[in-house]
């Protein structure tokens, strides 16, 4: 049964109040003081759900007992009633944490609907959210089972997105785990869809397909940049689509969003591919091809993303005829985040100015090894809201603050995504076979055909051939690659754990996001 507390110093002449939602199934105590209303709510805190105090009583204002109230628990509802229709008690209400607000005289009616509105709010919005996805579940299987275009394919990998914010949002857990394997069956379709069309993609000969990780400089930032307005773009490495749509809020405190783009990652969804590829313009093939003392392949020694500024440089020098004047900062550690915030206005004297924050690659990988994130990110839900925490509590954050009330161009975006590994798939390899759990490569490489996609001649695909016989393997869905040796003990070890380098919707399409200061 509901309990409430109702503080009036006119309670006699509310009886019929108190009788009605007795009626209804509520036990009310009453205080006819603040005093007496804070001693009661202080004995008997955990079994109250909501407060109903009057602003003007005696002793203790209706304001002050809701101070103590929320000093006790900061999440019990409060609802204040009072004669008092000055702003400025209003607003002292509101910013107290008031869960509503009601002018006497109040009818009985208006009570209960205040009650419903309150305590029912989370189960009406759960309930609605679960009956409209259901309503639309048959329209998204329809569309992810029909073909559909990298266009397409893009909107229905949104639409998930959003109906999984949407579920977060209003805790409809019936339905989460429809909406999951929903996602994977999505997964398992856009890789056959990536499996039957990447050769075409890549091919330069044929200029179809998405714009991917190679073109989104020259397609998605370069036209803008130039124009007068500071352009900073901000790559925040293994971002997905719905760790983004977390974030968005947040930025859009200070910017707003024009334009919310997309590019497919190259394959491996890695970072010294994906990302070499978007600073170099180039596939890795051919950035091997004219820089061959600054690529490294996986078996290389070495860091494998150590000439980026290299590397748009020579890009910018080709895109523009005119001089840009333009810098590069890499975050890869907290100190970093701290000369970040202390320079951040310096991108103001530049054309372009592009970040690289590492966070979130640091967030998924040490997650395997850590069994602190192994249960903070436990589900994809969880994944998103720590991002969102990182986020609203990093430097980066506050380094953006610092751009407020000054005309700046920010472009969001990143290099690939992840995806939470379920399925294992088993590999054999010799001893120079890659670690990836995601992709591998090597020679005589034995695996099982239906999980992969396998690329013999990495040329086609505009990949480096490490030696003669490489080939490429590419996890699809939600598989991870294990050899034999120790395999129930990997499978355990890895299971749950966000990877990537192989084919998903998570990994594969990346959100390129043009904002502006407000």
């Amino acid at each position: 049964m509901t309990k409430i507390l109702w503080a009036d110093d006119e309670i006699d002449l509310l009886k019929p109040h108190l009788m009605f939602l007795q009626n209804k199934g509520y036990e009310v105590v009453t205080a006819t003081n603040g005093h007496d209303a804070v001693e009661i709510y202080y004995e008997q805190a955990s079994d109250i759900d909501v407060v109903f105090l009057d602003e003007s009583m005696p002793g203790l204002t209706g304001l002050e007992v809701l101070m103590k109230i929320k000093a006790r628990n900061r999440t019990v509802p409060v609802v204040m009633i009072t004669k008092n229709e000055a702003e400025h008690v209003m607003e002292d209400a509101i910013g107290g944490q008031i869960s509503d607000y009601l002018i006497k005289p109040v009818n009985p009616n208006q009570i209960l609907l205040t009650l419903k509105k309150i305590l029912d709010n989370k189960r009406l919005l759960s309930e609605k959210t679960a009956l409209n996805y259901q309503q639309e579940f048959r329209e998204i299987f329809m569309e992810i089972t029909g073909g559909l275009n990298q266009t397409e394919w893009v909107d229905a990998y949104k639409k998930i997105v959003n109906w999984e914010m949407r579920v977060d949002a209003n805790e409809a857990t019936g339905v989460s785990e429809i909406l999951s394997q929903q996602k994977e069956q999505a997964n398992t379709e856009f890789s056959k869809f990536v499996v039957k069309n990447y050769f075409d993609w890549v091919d330069r000969t044929k200029e179809v397909g998405p714009i991917m990780s190679h073109s989104m400089m020259r397609k998605h930032i370069f036209p803008h940049v130039g124009n007068g307005t500071p352009t900073i773009m901000l790559l925040l490495d293994n971002l997905r689509y719905d760790q983004w749509k977390t974030i968005e809020p947040i930025l859009n405190e200070l910017f707003r969003t024009e334009q919310e783009g997309y590019f497919f990652s190259i394959l491996p969804t890695a970072t010294q591919y994906s990302r070499n590829a978007i600073f170099a313009g180039m596939m890795p093939s051919d950035i091997e091809k004219n820089f061959p003392d600054k690529w490294k392949n996986d078996t290389d020694e070495g860091g494998k993303n150590m000439f980026e500024d290299f590397f748009l440089g020579k890009q910018i020098e080709r895109a523009f005829r005119k001089p840009v004047k333009w810098d590069y900062i890499k975050v890869t550690n907290v100190n970093h985040g701290k000369d970040l915030n202390d320079n951040i206005l310096n991108c103001m004297n530049n054309d372009l100015t592009v970040i690289v924050y590492n966070f979130i690659d640091m967030l998924s990988h040490a997650r395997t090894e850590m069994e602190v994130l192994k249960e903070l990110a436990g589900d994809e839900r969880a994944y998103r809201s720590l991002t969102r925490s990182w986020f609203l509590h990093s430097p980066l954050w506050t380094a953006l603050k610092k751009l407020e009330g000054r005309d700046v161009q920010l472009f969001v975006t990143t290099d690939h995504g992840t995806i939470r590994v379920q399925s294992p798939s088993k590999v054999v390899g010799d001893r120079e076979t890659t670690t990836n759990l995601r992709y591998k490569v090597g020679r005589n490489l034995q695996y099982e055909a239906r999980d992969v996609l396998a690329i013999k001649d990495p040329q086609k695909a505009g990949l480096p051939r490490p030696n003669i016989s490489s080939t490429f393997i590419f996890a699809t869905e939600d598989c991870f690659f294990l050899y034999p040796n120790n395999y129930n003990h990997y499978h355990n070890y890895y299971r749950n754990t966000f990877q990537h380098g192989g084919i998903s919707l998570e990994e594969m399409i990346c959100p390129v996001v043009r904002m502006r200061s407000k």
